[in-house]
């Protein structure tokens, strides 16, 4: 069985030297990939010691991609521990006390449209 990780565990890796990401609940390393990744880095690197599963799937990776996942997986996420991205999104919308109901939505549909071309370019290129 693969160790399981709190949130607090994975916010920990959040650097460009030490980078982790949950996926659908499972934990990987992904710090060597970074530079690798077809979508550039950044959306790894924003994303790195947080729940990534919603950009994850929104771009719609292919299924060799979702394979190339298996190498980076280290562990999985305490079902009881809460994803570090959602209480930081909430600890903010407390404080501010003013929302438009629409923060953040135009960023992550261009970094996932990044990150789409990126892996379709990238499979293309491979054969």
């Amino acid at each position: 069985m693969s160790k399981v990780y709190t949130s607090e565990q994975v916010a920990e890796h959040n650097s460009p030297e030490d980078a982790w990401l949950v996926i659908d609940g499972k934990v990987y390393d992904v710090t060597k990939f970074v530079v690798d990744h077809p979508g550039g880095d950044e959306i790894i690197l924003d994303l790195a010691g947080q729940d990534g599963t919603e950009a994850f799937n929104d771009i719609g990776h292919s299924e060799e991609a979702v394979n190339m996942l298996k190498d980076l997986l280290v562990g999985s996420l305490d079902p009881a521990s809460r994803p570090a991205k959602r209480e930081k999104v909430a600890s903010v919308a407390q404080t501010s006390g003013v929302t438009t109901g629409g923060e953040g939505n135009g960023f992550l549909a261009l970094a996932c449209a990044i990150v789409f071309f990126g892996v379709a370019y990238y499979v293309a290129n491979m054969r």
